[in-house]
């Protein structure tokens, strides 16, 4: 079931992040988010735009959520969208569950152009992205560097 986050979440979500630190390229994050900084995270944005999880029977097996793309005034129609499943969840259309309802949440909230940031190659995310819209609207090639290599990201913008 797709619902609100809540701040009893932030555990299982800080496990589900922490696992893509160690094992990814998704996030450049190196060190793990510690429990504090989910829970900040999370209290200070479920307020200003959606945070939803994936759960069954008490355990989240993935989240999504929105959150300001740049800090500037003339950007508060514009959000970054992020979803991140658990280990062991990947094609189960979970992601596709979430994001859908991401962006209908969004969309209601009448925000107009949502960003994916992509850390490449991602084809996974990228599928996901393309298959509700985003289109590719930019590349920066060797922005981050994590397990010893240089990593490119990209930006899909999805106008709704």
């Amino acid at each position: 079931m797709i619902r609100k986050v809540n701040l009893k979440d932030a555990t299982q979500i800080m496990n589900i992040y922490n696992y893509y630190v160690d094992h990814s390229i998704v996030t450049f994050d190196i060190e793990h988010a510690p429990l504090d900084e989910i829970h900040n995270k999370v209290q200070a944005t479920m307020n200003l735009y959606p945070w939803i999880v994936y759960e069954v029977d008490g355990e989240i097996l993935g989240y999504a959520y929105g959150s300001e793309w740049k800090a500037k005034d003339g950007y508060k129609h514009s959000a970054e969208t992020t979803v991140y499943l658990k280990n062991g969840s990947i094609k189960k259309g979970l992601g596709t569950l979430l994001y859908q309802e991401l962006i209908s949440q969004l969309r209601e909230l009448n925000f107009h152009a949502l960003m994916g940031c992509i850390t490449l190659p991602n084809e996974a995310s990228i599928r996901l992205h393309e298959k509700f819209g985003f289109e590719k609207v930019g590349h920066f090639k060797e922005v981050g560097y994590k397990f010893d290599h240089w990593i490119d990201a990209g930006y899909w913008e999805l106008r709704i």
